[in-house]
């Protein structure tokens, strides 16, 4: 397993991605641990919790459900103390059409503007090198009238007015779960996507395109 410096990071990190997948190093926006101020910091999507013995709990935590956001062992401490935003320009679910076959759709605002999915971060350290590695995963919540139709949970996106509120400390025994709600559909646009999205070996623009039926 790579262990890195999340603050050593070149531009490629903000290079455009079409297909953003699980255990890739992302950009996520979090307050500094030492200043307090917003900073970029390029993290692992995977969340694995400071007290992981092994660091290998990260394919079951790219998502966290907001229900047991609070209780869940994995995701309890960080949500009192490290809460994120992922910056993102779309999302990608499937819907299942029958028992072998799924229909991927890009999902976006409709104004095209970037948002924000609200995050909790984590920082592991590796006992045997003594490097840290900085972990995120997405919180996810009930879906809202478009997302209903495709699936069963959609990620928190979070309004821009909320976002100091959801980063600052406060007080940790009241986190701000009040956020984790769906976004407003009539604000949200859907559209189906070929199925070479499906690979994570496919990062080119014309995989959000949409689907020529």
């Amino acid at each position: 397993m790579q262990t890195h410096d999340t603050n050593v990071f070149d531009d490629s990190y903000l290079a455009p991605s079409y297909n953003v997948a699980p255990q890739t190093l992302q950009p996520v926006v979090r307050l500094s641990p030492e200043t307090g101020e917003r900073e970029l910091a390029i993290m692992r999507w995977g969340l694995v919790p400071f007290w992981s013995k092994d660091g290998k709990m990260a394919f079951n935590t790219i998502n966290a459900k907001a229900e047991t956001i609070t209780t869940s062992p994995a995701y309890r401490d960080a949500m009192k103390r490290r809460r994120c935003l992922v910056p993102a320009d779309w999302f990608y679910e499937w819907k299942k059409l029958d028992a072998k076959t799924k229909q991927p759709y890009a999902i976006a605002l409709k104004d095209g503007s970037l948002f924000a999915f609200a995050g909790l971060w984590d920082s592991w350290k590796d006992k045997e090198t003594g490097k840290t590695l900085e972990t995120y995963t997405v919180i996810t919540t009930d879906p809202n009238e478009l997302m209903e139709s495709i699936h069963t949970r959609m990620p928190v996106i979070l309004a821009p007015k909320d976002y100091e509120r959801w980063m600052e400390p406060g007080e940790p025994l009241h986190p701000p779960v009040d956020l984790l709600r769906p976004y407003p559909a009539e604000a949200m646009k859907a559209w189906k996507v070929g199925g070479a999205v499906g690979s994570v070996r496919n990062n080119r623009p014309e995989l959000v395109e949409p689907m020529v039926e």
